[in-house]
């Protein structure tokens, strides 16, 4: 048996900086639903109103999006370890902060400097993790990294009914600060310490459009607020215009040149739509139709996460051995099929049914998304990979907040008939997607020709 090359060998070293930035990962996202399942909660024991409460929640999710076009940057410029180390510690000291919180106002506050340190905590690891595995274990290792975007939901949902209902308010937050510790401990002994590599200055005009423009649009698109998305794509068109006329922009918007990176972009985008906004949809059903608690609710759309973790190992073997252009149109019609018994719904069918078609659903998606990253990845040279990683995470965001403000409007009566028509309108997304992943299989076998 012919044995793998040290390009193509994942060693321990790797697995356990792997290990740590995982758990990075998780703790921003794990964060995001522990707030959310509890707003109600955090409403009353502040006294304030459902609608002001909710800004814990949306706050940190803009703050989040505000900060994913400059983690390129800073990455270069503080070296990315570094800037890693510093965000997961102000992640643990602005958690500890809201736990202290004596008004909403405060609360809120603190909560959008939590979701900045977070914004640059997700892309900084995903950088350094692509840098320092290569292209021919990529697959393989983004799909470790993947596993806490699909697991802290579940987590999250179930996490939150708990602590808020047992421990209090404060324990939605306290909850972060050991995991923080641990990552920072851990950081620093184990992840690899890099120089800065670009001692250019900050692309100031490009980092005002992206931090307005970027937040406005995925709260306009989510919240259906026509005049902030309005404003927030016009304020992105401009960046677009000028960061292409710049020699060093915020974002390096020339990588979509190539076609394969832009064939993934589109793949990440039209995925992003279906499978963030779809998130939305079933635990609807659940709750109107079926009238679960949100706990049981949990458990019950967890199917979902199950499925996708499940497929991630082998999603990242075949993309690192065959190439992902081919598991990602596999992984689009595996989708489809799962969700079309989704459209068929009735008021009576069988959880264990429902439970199995999540689980299929579950298993395409973990063999699109993560491939698809993987595979725009391969393309970009090591020392772009901080300006690619912020562009995909910036068109899956845009992309689920689109998801999330039509299928919001299409499942908002909360009828069976409104959750299936929903689910018919995800698998047509999900289909279209099938048209750029073609020309992803395309392009790459002329690359390999």
């Amino acid at each position: 048996m012919i044995g793998r090359s040290d390009e193509e060998r994942v060693t321990p070293a790797l697995w356990g900086m792997a290990a740590i930035l995982t758990l990075g990962g998780f703790l921003s996202m794990f964060t995001s639903t522990v707030v959310t399942v509890a707003l109600g909660t955090i409403a009353a024991g502040f006294r304030a109103p459902l609608d002001t409460a909710q800004w814990t929640a949306s706050g940190y999710l803009l703050a989040l999006a505000a900060m994913v076009p400059v983690s390129g940057w800073a990455s270069r410029r503080f070296g990315t370890t570094r800037l890693w180390l510093v965000c997961v510690g102000l992640f643990a000291v602005f958690s500890a902060l809201c736990a202290t919180a004596g008004s909403i106002e405060t609360l809120i506050a603190f909560r959008v400097l939590q979701g900045a340190a977070g914004g640059l905590l997700v892309p900084a690891g995903q950088i350094l993790f692509a840098t320092a595995v290569g292209p021919k274990r990529l697959g393989r290792m983004m799909a470790v990294l993947s596993i806490p975007i699909y697991l802290a939901p579940v987590l999250g949902t179930l996490a939150g009914s708990v602590l808020a209902e047992r421990f209090g308010v404060p324990w939605l937050f306290l909850v972060n600060v050991p995991l923080a510790l641990l990552c920072l401990l851990l950081g620093r002994k184990r992840l690899p310490r890099e120089s800065p590599v670009d001692s250019r200055p900050l692309d100031r005009r490009g980092l005002v459009l992206t931090a307005t423009g970027l937040p406005l649009l995925v709260y306009g698109l989510a919240e259906a607020a026509p005049i902030a998305a309005a404003a927030g794509a016009l304020l992105l068109a401009v960046f677009v215009v000028t960061a292409l006329r710049s020699p060093a922009p915020l974002l390096e918007l020339r990588l979509f040149r190539d076609r394969r990176f832009s064939s993934a972009a589109a793949v990440i985008f039209g995925m992003g739509i279906a499978l963030f906004g779809a998130m939305i949809v079933l635990p609807l059903y659940y709750l109107e139709v079926r009238q679960e608690s949100l706990v049981a609710t949990g458990f019950l759309t967890a199917p979902l996460a199950l499925g996708t973790v499940l497929a991630l190992p082998l999603a990242g073997r075949l993309t690192d051995r065959i190439g992902g252009a081919r598991v990602i149109f596999a992984g689009l019609i595996v989708t489809v099929t799962g969700t079309v018994p989704l459209a068929l719904l009735t008021g009576s069918d069988s959880y264990w049914w429902l439970s199995a078609v999540q689980v299929l659903r579950g298993c395409g998606i973990g063999l699109t998304t993560t491939p698809a990253l993987a595979t725009g990845l391969v393309s970009v040279p090591k020392e772009r990979i901080s300006h690619a990683m912020p562009l995909f995470a910036m068109l899956q965001r845009i992309g689920g907040s689109f998801g999330t403000s039509i299928l919001t409007v299409l499942a908002a009566p909360g009828t069976v008939a409104a959750i299936a028509h929903a689910h018919w309108w995800i698998a047509g997304i999900t289909a279209i997607v099938l048209i750029p992943a073609w020309l992803l299989v395309r392009a790459e076998a002329s690359t390999k020709d």
